[in-house]
């Protein structure tokens, strides 16, 4: 038996999809007016209108601006510069940006990885947003509100796309009420998934998903970032898609905590399904659709957190198992570690809503009441009984003997 030609294949494949471009872009035209006539009355008209006349009778690439030269935000801009389109990445430092430019390496955060050569850069937040038609922003949490009064002014009918997942502290506010908040007429999306920026930067598959009201953001966000290895799917459900990126991160501390007692695989999938449950309980009560916690931005993005020693959390989480402190586990990780931040929040509202949530209670117990890590996970083990699965019986305090 002959073996399957799998790399002909693909590159037949992939030289069949680059000649038919041009078929490819009036069919997404095509599809982007249907759309935009079908979009949902919550969403601002003009803008919506606007967004889709400028996608479906653009004869030119779409012009995007990326906020944030963290790994993420740098995947996402070389993704979308090797889709063709016109791509300006903004990064705070002007030392930082010198040298992309001159190398096209991100040293700090991608330091393995040659970015696209059309990919541009700048420190000028005026001239990285003015006149795009989407703007990418990246930047961590606590700064996520300051970033966008920075680019109000010069803001028009470009429309927002966060990658940010978090909450912002003191507030309990998501990106979406940020934005909502600092660009009230503004069409705004949040995307999120099983996203691991090395892996995309290494080709490998992966996905996402873009939650927007607007169909016609969605549509272009797919158009940005689809590629032959990355794949963009499209939800409605902001709360729950971005409620699942935030929450995930607080049970990758966890996961990451435990691996640093050698737990087993036993405990690893009793872990990973109760944080699943305690994410959508929150989520209902948040107003999020439960279901949605079963796609990539819940059940797939907490795997892939949970189990990978990339992420920052997991990283953050077996530093704290392993004796650190805070302090010292944030300072030899050098990034920004989202989960600490929302334990604190999330802690705080189920405390107040009374959701049950006694993973994320017990690393509050852990990380700023200072007890002891074994403790509190015997303590968790002899917790009240549950129902297995969320929404299908209702809950025990204790069992029953018939």
């Amino acid at each position: 038996m002959k073996k399957p030609q799998l790399a002909t294949n693909l590159s037949e494949n992939l030289e069949k999809l680059n000649v038919n471009r041009e078929k490819a872009s009036k069919l997404f035209s095509d599809v982007i007016e249907k759309a935009v006539k079908k979009s949902k009355p919550d969403t601002p008209a003009v803008l919506e209108t606007d967004l889709g006349n400028q996608l479906a009778n653009q004869p030119a690439p779409l012009k995007i601006a990326v906020l944030g030269g963290g790994s993420f935000g740098t995947a996402m801009a070389n993704l979308s510069s090797k889709n063709g389109c016109d791509v300006t990445l903004w990064v705070r430092d002007k030392r930082s940006v010198k040298a992309m430019q001159k190398t096209h390496i991100n040293k700090k955060y991608l330091p393995d990885h040659k970015l696209d050569e059309r990919l541009q850069f700048t420190h000028d937040l005026q001239a990285a947003v003015k006149g795009k038609d989407l703007i990418f922003v990246a930047v961590p949490s606590a700064a996520f509100r300051e970033t966008l009064q920075k680019i109000a002014p010069f803001i028009s009918a470009q429309a927002i796309v966060s990658l940010t997942k978090g909450m912002e502290k003191d507030t309990f506010a998501l990106m979406s009420d940020v934005i909502a908040d600092e660009l009230p007429n503004v069409a705004f999306g949040v995307m999120s998934g099983p996203n691991l920026a090395k892996e995309i930067m290494n080709n490998m598959p992966s996905a996402t998903v873009i939650a927007s009201q607007s169909a016609a953001l969605r549509l272009a966000v797919q158009t940005a970032l689809h590629s032959a290895f990355f794949r963009v799917f499209a939800s409605d459900d902001l709360i729950g898609v971005e409620l699942g990126g935030a929450l995930k991160n607080i049970y990758a501390i966890a996961m990451g905590m435990a691996a640093a007692y050698d737990i087993g695989e036993n405990t690893k999938a009793m872990i990973l399904t109760r944080a699943l449950a305690e994410m959508s309980r929150f989520g209902v009560q948040a107003g999020a659709n439960p279901l949605t916690f079963l796609g990539l931005s819940g059940v797939g993005d907490l795997y892939a957190t949970c189990s990978s020693t990339l992420s920052r959390n997991y990283q953050i989480g077996n530093m704290l198992g392993r004796g650190m402190s805070l302090d010292q586990a944030i300072k030899k990780l050098g990034q920004t570690a989202e989960g600490i931040n929302t334990i604190q929040q999330v802690n705080e509202k189920a405390m107040k809503e009374g959701i049950y949530m006694p993973i994320t209670h017990a690393l509050h117990d852990i990380i700023y009441e200072d007890k002891a890590p074994l403790g509190v996970a015997l303590n968790l083990m002899e917790a009240g009984f549950r129902s297995d699965v969320e929404f299908v019986m209702p809950h025990q305090v204790r069992p029953t003997h018939n």
